[in-house]
């Protein structure tokens, strides 16, 4: 059974996947981020790929790079691409994606606003990672927006053009990371969206 998320996604998709990045600078910077806190032995999970850019992009920095995504017509864009040998794509939801685990690294980019438990998720996350391995997530904070943007979002929900989210504020979001055992160790924002919350976040534990 298709959810409410998933048919969204699934008729966006094309329109996603063309239209064009809108801050290429930080895009990058964000890229760079990421990349240096990887390892070329690391075996990462990223839920919610999208059209896969993202893992297209960093998944020859290291050694497994499963991208998982519940939209099909997403993943199907995402394996139309050039993509590196040791990069799969996997069609699953947030809350199934762990086979395969212990993982050394799980990457959320503009996820954990549109789960539908973001707790039991993150719950998740913690319970496949390695000790020492690091939640690397990036997550809109819609609650930080101004009062008239946020009313705007049930609107165009109403007509489809939004999708399931949770408005979430910042301080919710550090509480919920850190209620579910994890250290954040660094957090900032890239480019002219200080709402969305890059969090990089350790499992207590060796490495």
């Amino acid at each position: 059974m298709t959810t409410p998320g998933q048919a969204f996604w699934n008729r966006i998709a094309d329109r996603y996947a063309a239209r064009p990045i809108k801050d290429v600078a930080a895009y990058e910077e964000m890229l760079a981020e990421v990349g240096a806190r990887l390892r070329p032995r690391d075996r990462v999970l990223e839920l919610g790929c999208g059209t896969g850019g993202t893992a297209i992009r960093l998944g020859p920095q290291v050694a497994e790079w499963i991208a998982t995504d519940f939209s099909d017509r997403m993943l199907q864009i995402a394996r139309a691409k050039a993509v590196p040998p040791n990069v799969r794509f996997v069609l699953t939801e947030a809350g199934t994606a762990f086979d395969g685990a212990p993982f050394d690294a799980i990457c959320a980019f503009n996820l954990l606003h549109l789960v539908p438990d973001m707790p039991a998720t993150l719950a998740q996350v913690h319970a496949a990672l390695r000790p020492g391995g690091r939640l690397i997530s990036k997550t809109w904070c819609f609650a930080d927006l101004r009062r008239t943007l946020r009313l705007l979002f049930p609107l165009l929900r109403v007509f489809g053009l939004f999708p399931p989210a949770t408005a979430l504020s910042e301080p919710q979001l550090r509480q919920a990371i850190l209620a579910a055992g994890f250290e954040i160790e660094t957090q900032r924002s890239f480019g002219r969206s200080p709402q969305s919350h890059f969090i990089v976040a350790r499992k207590p534990g060796p490495p």
